[in-house]
């Protein structure tokens, strides 16, 4: 593959550092496939393929560990890369696109600037009716009707109070100043660190040494056993990464929570899907079964949501010593938002993407050439990078902490959040280049059609590759809840 320039290696650089990796490893990464995908005034394909990266990078390292050869050459193809983070929008489902966002998930005018809402699950819809106090029949010409005499912030602050998603649109200046983005900026891209404090039971646990892998194909993470307690993009991407390279995924969800099949028949590959009531015996009896076998759990609710539920990083590693925890949320776990729900396209609006993203050079501007948008609509990244991004490097952290318990044993917690990936793609990586447009890329080489109990799907392939990876996953998703709540 041909090599990138040394922009291309700068974010992989700093997002390998994050994870604690030897620095020498990156220089087995190459870098190739068509230029320009992902156009944004923001460093957009760049996160894209740094996060790629080192996900293969750390999937690579652990094959060596456990096989006892040199770390394999890691491939990074731009097309690959870009055709996976738009993954949910490539998907068909004998023939159709899944659903999108909901009519009232949008950005609205206000009295003083701009809000975007989120109301994709019907819970959601909901609280933002009653917060705007509208009937449960009202439509777009209702809400925009309500919102237009109210304050950006007022409204804000209002629906989040009824339950729902709302958030102003801020420029980078005005986040950079808000209590939450200065929480934020307070920390680093993610954190990975061993819990080995003397009041953490479990810590101590002797290293996990791992059988070689077996068969043609690399299987860094064959044998391994993961309890996937996320919803959405980000934490499924990380998950259907860790079954891509062989664990054994086991996506855990609450009966009583709507989900979108239509979401997890895309982040749904390689894995298996139950129903626990973690609020009943009989549920907490079945969850406690699988963890006492688990190698890794990943959690992608609110910090504290899942508490009550005995699912805190010390609690866990007490009852399973040796255990990986990685733990994803919106906002991060400290500043006055850490307890608010949160999504990819909340996310940019808040921290000052979407404002930026209105500007020239946006990619999502109306017409192919970019540009800003006549009405004075925020703008958009050309994927839900935050989502995808996140994702990738929560199972590159997962990965890592899995090579580093072969070394040291005890127990691991990796944290993660899209505010702070946002403030990496904002702050942390070099500018975009204005005049890299897109090139008319074709995503056909990196599509594939395949039978499911769903239907026949059309979808991405995986970007993580390496000499010996996989070219796809082992299942396709099946039917949300479907599966018993036992190992394989």
């Amino acid at each position: 593959m041909e090599q990138r320039g040394s922009g291309a290696r700068d974010g992989t650089e700093q997002a390998w550092r994050a994870l604690g990796g030897d620095p020498a490893l990156t220089a087995r990464i190459s870098y190739g496939g068509p230029s320009g995908l992902l156009p944004a005034r923001l460093p957009v394909m760049e996160l894209a393929r740094a996060t790629v990266a080192v996900c293969a990078l750390a999937a690579a390292e652990l094959a060596a560990r456990r096989d006892g050869g040199p770390v394999p050459a890691v491939r990074v193809d731009d097309g690959a890369v870009a055709t996976a983070f738009l993954s949910e929008r490539r998907l068909r489902i004998d023939g159709r696109a899944p659903a999108s966002f909901a009519p009232l998930s949008r950005f609205w005018r206000t009295a003083d600037g701009w809000v975007r809402t989120h109301a994709n699950y019907p819970h959601h819809r909901a609280r933002l009716l009653r917060a705007l106090d509208l009937p449960a029949t009202a439509g777009v010409p209702e809400a925009g009707a309500a919102l237009a005499g109210r304050r950006a912030e007022e409204v804000e602050e209002t629906v989040h109070a009824a339950g729902g998603l709302a958030v102003a649109a801020r420029s980078p200046e005005e986040w950079a100043a808000h209590p939450q983005g200065v929480a934020v900026a307070a920390h680093p891209l993610l954190t990975l660190e061993a819990l080995d404090g003397p009041g953490t039971p479990g810590a101590g646990a002797p290293p996990r040494l791992l059988p070689p892998t077996a068969g043609g194909v690399t299987l860094p993470a064959a044998g391994l056993r993961v309890l996937d307690l996320t919803r959405v993009i980000a934490g499924p991407v990380a998950t259907r990464t860790l079954a891509l390279l062989g664990a054994d995924v086991l996506r855990i969800d609450a009966p009583q929570l709507p989900e979108s099949q239509d979401a997890h028949s895309d982040t749904g590959f390689g894995k298996r899907s139950t129903a626990l009531d973690l609020g009943s015996r009989t549920g907490r009896a079945a969850f406690e079964e699988l963890l006492a076998d688990a190698d890794v759990v990943v959690t992608g609710y609110r910090p504290g949501a899942l508490d009550r539920f005995g699912l805190t990083p010390e609690a866990l590693v007490a009852r399973r010593p040796g255990l990986v925890v990685a733990r994803l949320s919106a906002w991060g776990d400290d500043g006055p938002w850490a307890g608010r729900r949160g999504f990819d396209s909340l996310v940019q609006v808040a921290t000052g993407i979407a404002v930026v993203e209105a500007g020239p050079g946006s990619g999502n501007a109306p017409g192919s050439g970019g540009g800003a948008r006549p009405d004075g609509t925020p703008g958009a990244l050309p994927a839900q990078a935050l989502d995808h991004g996140t994702g990738y490097l929560l199972a590159a952290a997962v990965l890592r902490a899995l090579t580093e318990r072969t070394r040291t044993g005890g127990s691991f917690l990796a944290t993660l959040a899209l505010a702070r990936t946002a403030r990496w793609l904002t702050h942390g990586l070099a500018p975009a280049d204005p005049a890299d447009g897109d090139a008319g890329h074709d995503p056909a080489p990196h599509l594939r059609e395949t039978d499911s109990p769903l239907g026949r799907l059309r979808h991405a392939l995986p970007p993580v590759t390496f000499d010996g990876s996989p070219a796809t996953w082992a299942t396709p998703p099946g039917h949300l809840s479907a599966d018993a709540p036992v190992w394989r």
